[in-house]
């Protein structure tokens, strides 16, 4: 992006620079009496020059009002996250604690405990190893035990366990107690 804003700098000043001296050239050729095809060839260069320096400027234009909006829209959605995220910090809290709680009648492990809420984040065995410190085969088989305490099959049956009421459109689910 910065190298791509340089070369649009680079091509804007050689362009107005590149005008403006053709432009002198064409002055001091027309008082020294230049032949009227020389000043007709200068005057299309200039032309053009200067076509390519504005057609330039109004490319920068462009993109500066692009970015102003870009950047309000990114603040936009900032926002909007950020005041999601104060909305649901308490829900969230709440459905948290009420996982932790179905797992404790599950009667799940700590380390059970740690896992399924990692499962339920969507994190593969290997990163929940690697986070934990542990081999994969342990934290696979502490998922198959989380998975035959709760007689849930697998890991989106057990997210479904805790989400499908949450989402419209969920059909029957057991009740979290």
């Amino acid at each position: 992006m910065e190298d791509a804003r340089k070369t649009i700098w680079m091509m804007l000043v050689g362009s107005g620079l590149f005008a403006v001296l053709v432009g002198m050239d064409l002055v001091n050729d027309y008082q020294s009496g230049s032949t009227g095809r020389h000043l007709i060839l200068e005057g299309i260069l200039l032309t053009f020059s200067a076509g390519v320096f504005a057609a330039g400027l109004r490319q920068l234009t462009r993109a500066k009002k692009e970015v102003t909006v870009l950047k309000s829209d990114l603040d936009r959605v900032h926002h909007e996250k950020e005041q999601w995220k104060r909305e649901t910090h308490q829900l969230l809290a709440g459905l948290s604690q009420k996982i932790e709680d179905q797992f404790s009648q599950w009667q799940l492990t700590p380390a059970e405990q740690e896992v399924g809420f990692l499962l339920l984040k969507g994190i593969s065995l290997k990163e929940i190893a690697d986070i934990r410190q542990t081999q994969l085969k342990t934290v696979q088989q502490q998922s198959q035990s989380i998975y035959q305490k709760t007689g849930l099959a697998s890991r989106s049956e057990l997210a479904a366990f805790f989400l499908e009421d949450l989402l419209p459109g969920g059909g029957e689910s057991p009740q979290i107690n």
